[in-house]
Order: C-alpha cells, then structure tokens, then sequence
C-alpha cells in the first residue's frame, strides 16, 4: 500500500495535487483513493492495511447508499417479520432514513454522522421515542449490509456502546416520567364511571380490557373456544395485528390464561347470544362476524363512553374556544388500570398481586419489562412503622 502526491495541469491551465492511496484488496483487485491533503491519506492507508489484511475492507466502489441498502433489508424482512413489523419498518425508511441518508454510501456513515442523524431527526421535532426507533431500524439496515459484505463497521451499534448511550437513557427516562394515576393511569373513580355508562355492543369488550387486562390486539383476536364461561378465564392463544390478520401472541409469555370477574363473565354471557357470527368464531367481531377495527373500538366505543361517564378533558381549538374531549386517548390506558387493579394492596380495593404474577396476567415476556413501568406502583415495605419496629427487634 502506498500514498503517493499526483499532480497535473487543467485544460484551463490550473496546476492540481493531491493525494492518492494505492493498493490491492482483499480481492486482489487494485484500489484507487483520492485525499487532498496527505494527513487524510495516510490516516484511510493505515486503517485500510489492518482491514485488508483482517479480510473485511470494503472499498466505497463496492459500497451500497444506504437506500440501495434499504431495499435490500426490507426485502429480506418480507420473508420473516409479521406486516405489521414490516410496515413499520418501511415507514421508518421512506420517512426518516431516506430523505436524510439514502445518497451516503454505507461505507461514509461513522458515528459522527449517525449522531448527526439523530439530531436532525430532533430538530425536525421527532419525539425522543421515535428517534430510538428509527435508529434501531438503520442499526438492523446496517448489520444486514454487514452480512451482504457491503460495509465492514455499523456506525449505529458502536455509537450504542458509548457512555452517551447511559446518559441519553437517564435524560430520556426523566424527560418520559413515570406512569401518573390520573394522567396515564385512570382511576378508581373513573373506571367506576366508565363502567357505569358502559352499554350496548361496547360494554362486553370493554369491560373485559377493563378487568383482564388484554391487549386490544389480543381483544379483537380472542376466539369463544378460549373463553370458558363455566371457569371464568380467558386463554389468550392469538391476536389480530392493525391489518386484521390473525396471528400468535406477541411473545411467548403473551401466551396465557387470565381470570375474569363476575362482570365480565355475565356481560359476555349475554353477549354471546347477541354477538354476529363468523367463521372465525370471534368473541368481538364486527358486524359481518370478521375482525372489528381497532380505530371502531376506540372511536365510536371506548371515547364516546369515557364522555357519557365525564371522564374528560378539555382541548383548546385555534379559535380559542375549548372542546371536551375523553381524557384517556386509548384501550392502553385501560390495560394501564388493570396492572394498578393488580399492584394494589387488598385493603386499598386491588388483588395485592406479588410482581410475578402481575407479569403472566400482563403477559410480558420478561419481570423486567413489568418492573420498569410499574414498580413505582407497588406499595413501599419500608415505611415509618414499619421501620420504627424493626429498630425496636434489633436493639431492644
């Protein structure tokens, strides 16, 4: 490998220089770089010999843009992700990634310009939580390339292993905050409400994201054959995604058999009788007996109860004026209440259930993932008497 100075002349008679790295692959094949200054040039031949000689350089003429890349990715996600993961992928990419990095070839992205990235998505007023996601797509984009031998370094992972990555966490955990009863979570009183206004076709479903805590892909997948009237528990074995396909619980553990309170079992009892059917044999199904819409659910079910019940709140209009609105936009909210229900202690009206086992009623597919949202809901041991008193044991 060697760094040489070329000169030459313009057809307009200006005198040129630069730098120039000559070498040879890991191919075989002759590479030309072109610097214009030496510092640059040795700089690229000093990281290009231990690349070359590890067997994994790759030169920018057999590089890929990053939307060439991109095409690739999604086209081999298509034969193992679900749609509904793979459109979100391809929002990703054609919104975000594209427009900002589709001409840069896979070879020209560092971390500098991943950091950049990040920041331009920020400016652009994207949320904290969407960039994490974008950048997690480039990330798998890049590892994808890595595997196609069409880049060496994934400029995303290695920003993720600095100290950055912790700090970004912390300021992102402070800028989100906890789940808040009243603001995230509804209360005792609301869900009181809420469920007294419930009525019609809405109120069985309802009730049951209310008291069993499912997923609304879970609710407009759930079969009657997995409902047991007789016991009082729901199996949950499948879901529906936005595209209304049915397909296998989010993950292992979304797997499971919840119990269901007398309410919710007299409401679908009732229901069953009334409930359209299909093929399908959903126990919430649209009118033709297929599966109901997510937006039907929670426009014309879920926001118009959460009004009738004065479970409001107030959206200021350009003209000045206000508009009561359903202060809790989705079924998560409702999800959110019944992992509270769970957490709470039995003389304060909730189940007291130990963290265990309010993970398999949620079906998450980890204690932690259960922990880090609710923890702060779990009623504290080390309270003043209780402290007071083992003070008393210990000294006497």
């Amino acid at each position: 490998m060697s760094v040489r100075k070329r000169s030459w002349t313009t057809a307009k008679g200006e005198a040129k220089a630069a730098w120039v790295v000559d070498y040879v692959d890991a191919t075989g094949k002759r590479r030309l770089k072109t610097f214009t200054k030496k510092k640059d040039a040795d700089a690229f031949a000093a990281t290009a010999t231990v690349e070359v000689r590890e067997g994994v350089h790759v030169a920018d003429t057999a590089s890929a843009t990053v939307e060439a890349a991109s095409a690739l990715w999604l086209k081999s996600a298509e034969r193992r992700v679900e749609r509904g993961t793979l459109a979100q992928y391809r929002q990703h990419v054609k919104l975000h990634i594209v427009p900002l990095l589709g001409s840069t070839l896979l070879s020209r992205l560092t971390v500098p310009v991943v950091r950049q990235f990040e920041e331009d998505l920020l400016d652009a007023d994207r949320s904290p939580a969407m960039v994490r996601k974008v950048l997690v797509t480039l990330g798998s984009l890049i590892a994808d390339a890595q595997e196609r031998g069409l880049v060496v370094r994934n400029a995303v992972r290695e920003k993720g292993r600095t100290r950055q990555k912790g700090r970004d966490r912390r300021l992102d955990r402070r800028q989100k905050g906890r789940l808040k009863l009243g603001v995230d979570i509804p209360t005792r009183e609301e869900i009181k409400s809420l469920v007294g206004a419930l009525e019609g076709r809405w109120r069985p479903i309802l009730l049951t994201a209310i008291f069993t805590g499912l997923r609304a892909s879970e609710l407009r997948g759930l079969r009657w054959s997995d409902v047991d009237l007789d016991r009082g528990a729901i199996q949950v074995r499948q879901r529906a995604d936005y595209l209304n396909d049915i397909g296998s619980p989010k993950s292992e553990a979304g797997e499971r058999t919840v119990p269901a309170p007398p309410i919710v079992i007299n409401a679908l009892r009732e229901w069953k009788l009334a409930c359209p059917k299909g093929e399908a044999g959903l126990t919430f199904p649209n009118g033709a007996g297929k599966v109901e819409s997510h937006a039907n659910i929670v426009q014309r079910g879920l926001q118009p109860a959460m009004v009738a019940a004065g479970v409001t709140a107030e959206e200021s209009l350009p003209d000045g004026k206000t508009l009561v609105v359903a202060k809790y936009p989705g079924l998560h909210a409702l999800r959110h209440f019944y992992a509270s229900w769970c957490i709470n202690r039995k003389e304060d009206g909730g189940l007291g259930l130990p963290p265990k086992s309010v993970q398999e009623r949620l079906g998450h597919s980890s204690i932690a993932l259960t922990m880090d949202t609710y923890s702060h809901l779990f009623p504290a041991t080390d309270t003043a008497d209780e402290m007071a008193a083992a003070e008393t044991a210990l000294l006497g």
